[in-house]
């Protein structure tokens, strides 16, 4: 079974990437204005995001506004807003499983179950790291396709905002704390049926006297 200072360690980088996730979904920085070609308006650049689509002036002044339909999103935005929730659902459920099956909380005493329960909560942590990559690796696929793209007006094309390298941090801490539970959260399984093997043989085992 792992050990208190992995499941500590687990449980932060759990933590930072549920933050980071919270962040990306969020926060309205997927896509940015990008001011190459001759597009050199300055003066204001949109800034747009899961939920809304912001203006930004150059004084600093921001207006944002909800999109008006889920039909106006492409389709990588949609599915992004699906996988990041259920990435913040499920990290969430998997950090409070974790914390609760520890080995540094005394939530849950049988020691039999708590590698189960870590097992449980590095598998999950994986799938919502995946998710988060996910989605912020197709929005970003897309992003660039536009960009590069001849077809597409300068005033069009977007860049890739900051959102998109928070998730990529977030999914990697996902992964690295659910890798470090799969592989510290086995169940010892060998040693206890060997010793009670011998323990049983030893008992079994007729008392002789020499002389």
């Amino acid at each position: 079974m792992g050990s208190a200072g992995v499941h500590i360690v687990c449980v932060a980088l759990g933590v930072l990437g549920l933050i980071g996730t919270i962040v990306c979904c969020a926060v309205p920085r997927w896509r940015v204005s990008s001011f190459t070609g001759s597009n050199i308006v300055t003066a204001q650049s949109t800034q747009g995001g899961l939920w809304t689509n912001c203006v930004v002036q150059s004084t600093g002044q921001q207006q944002c506004k909800n999109y008006d339909s889920l039909l106006v999103l492409p389709s990588d935005l949609q599915a992004a807003r699906a996988m990041t929730i259920i990435a913040c659902m499920l990290s969430s459920l998997c950090i409070l499983m974790l914390f609760c099956g520890a080995d540094f909380t005394t939530c849950i005493e049988n020691e039999a179950v708590k590698p189960k329960i870590g097992l449980v909560s590095g598998i999950g942590m994986i799938l919502s790291g995946l998710l988060v990559i996910i989605a912020v690796s197709w929005a970003a696929h897309n992003v660039v396709r536009n960009f590069n793209d001849p077809l597409v007006h300068a005033n069009q094309k977007k860049e890739l905002g900051a959102c998109i390298f928070v998730g990529w941090g977030a999914g990697v801490l996902f992964l690295l704390a659910g890798g470090l539970l799969c592989c510290f959260s086995r169940p010892n399984s060998g040693s206890g049926g060997t010793a009670k093997y011998y323990s049983n043989s030893a008992a079994s085992a007729p008392n002789k006297n020499y002389v």
